[in-house]
């Protein structure tokens, strides 16, 4: 079964590509409403890297348990007459909690300019689920990968944000 979203965020591609590829950036999606914590004891990187293979805890609203998750990171580069398209890729599973009961859980994210609309970024998103429960958990997941859509959306501009040197 499958999610697939694909909308245009207010920031350039290169911003949103580093964002994809901090954890941070990433927690700030789900957060307030879901916490990802790292299950090793050096903790989460300071940027995803392909081959990392990184569990986690998911958390609901801070206390509530919601399973263990294992995030898998790869990457890949696509050069297409509009731009370049890079995708990057979880291809973890679900552990423990309600999620692992799916057998196949494959989410790309692929970000490359929006056609016409310099400094912007059409964000694909995919999700690709599967197993004996993927059925119920399907209708869940699309509404959370709407409200995750609106959340991209809501912080992508600043993700444009260089910082200002320290001795500024």
């Amino acid at each position: 079964m499958r999610i697939l979203l694909k909308f245009v965020i207010d920031c350039d591609p290169d911003a949103a590509w580093r964002a994809l590829h901090s954890p941070r950036a990433v927690a700030e999606l789900y957060g307030p409403v879901m916490d990802l914590a790292p299950l090793v004891p050096s903790g989460l990187p300071t940027a995803w890297t392909p081959g990392d293979d990184v569990p986690v805890q998911l958390s609901a609203f801070g206390s509530v348990p919601m399973g263990r998750q294992l995030i898998h990171v790869s990457e890949r580069s696509v050069a297409e007459p509009g731009g370049r398209v890079r995708v990057f890729r979880d291809s973890g599973i679900p552990l423990t909690g309600p999620l692992a009961s799916l057998d196949v859980w494959d989410h790309q994210m692929a970000v490359s300019p929006a056609p016409g609309q310099p400094g912007r970024t059409l964000w694909r998103d995919r999700l690709v689920i599967g197993g004996p429960t993927a059925p119920l958990l399907w209708p869940v997941l699309w509404g959370v990968w709407q409200w995750r859509a609106a959340r991209v959306k809501a912080l992508a501009p600043g993700w444009a944000h260089d910082p200002e040197p320290a001795d500024a």
